[in-house]
């Protein structure tokens, strides 16, 4: 099963990226990347085909990769074959949008078609490559990135697992759930995101676990969940009793 991660704070992203991924490897995958923003480099993706320490050593354990906001994953290949193109973080066309995705979308190749008539070129065979270009088409016509995730969740169908990053939006990054577990993590001063507690556990024990139809907007002051209905919602916090040591065993 494919693992995310995601963190933004005031240290830089990538070694914590690589740690949680790190952390998720015992789910299985076959390749593994990142997508980490900052205002001088702006939107970065690296990913690699193969175990996690090709792209650990490709991004010299994430000091290659400057930023302090960024998303993870480990991928098992669903649509399409193992390779560098198909690997996760999916980004959109014009470079507004990357994303990382558990789950599948039902409906993929509707949606696909409708994009293709707009005149969005493709370089992937997956059905994710499909939520980041839909997310940029609807987000170049509002500059809306909440509204667009939105306008995206009532046209896809499947399930999902969203962590998504905006290059116009550098210190924010946004979550969204349906069928695929989805937890969020409170530090101080930082927010994580993660499919599985293990990969954040070193770094919080303060998690909310996120329900179908949810939406997260992540910043380092602090995490605003909402409900389908775009409507603000507080959820019970969870403290994590049991170690890390335990977790790996």
């Amino acid at each position: 099963m494919c693992g995310i991660v995601g963190y933004v704070g005031a240290q830089e992203a990538a070694p914590i990226l690589l740690d949680g991924l790190r952390r998720l490897e015992y789910r299985g995958y076959d390749s593994a990347g990142i997508a980490v923003l900052s205002e001088s480099a702006g939107l970065q993706v690296k990913k690699a085909k193969g175990r996690l320490k090709v792209l650990n050593a490709m991004i010299d354990g994430g000091r290659s990769v400057d930023g302090f906001i960024g998303v993870g994953h480990t991928r098992w290949a669903t649509h399409g074959e193992p390779n560098y193109i198909n690997s996760h973080p999916h980004t959109s066309e014009q470079g507004k949008i990357a994303l990382v995705h558990n789950g599948i979308i039902e409906n993929y190749v509707e949606i696909k078609d409708f994009l293709i008539s707009r005149g969005v070129h493709f370089c992937s065979d997956t059905d994710t490559e499909v939520v980041a270009q839909l997310l940029e088409y609807y987000y170049l016509i509002s500059v809306d990135l909440l509204g667009s995730v939105y306008k995206v969740l009532d046209r896809i169908e499947g399930a999902y697992a969203l962590g998504i990053l905006c290059a116009d939006m550098p210190d924010t990054f946004i979550a969204a759930r349906k069928d695929a577990p989805l937890l969020l993590g409170f530090g101080e001063g930082c927010s994580f995101l993660a499919s599985d507690a293990t990969a954040i556990i070193r770094h919080t024990r303060d998690v909310v676990y996120m329900d179908d139809g949810e939406i997260a907007v992540l910043t380092r002051g602090g995490i605003q969940l909402y409900n389908a209905m775009q409507q603000p919602i507080e959820k019970e916090h969870h403290h994590i009793e049991w170690e890390v040591s335990a977790a790996e065993k």
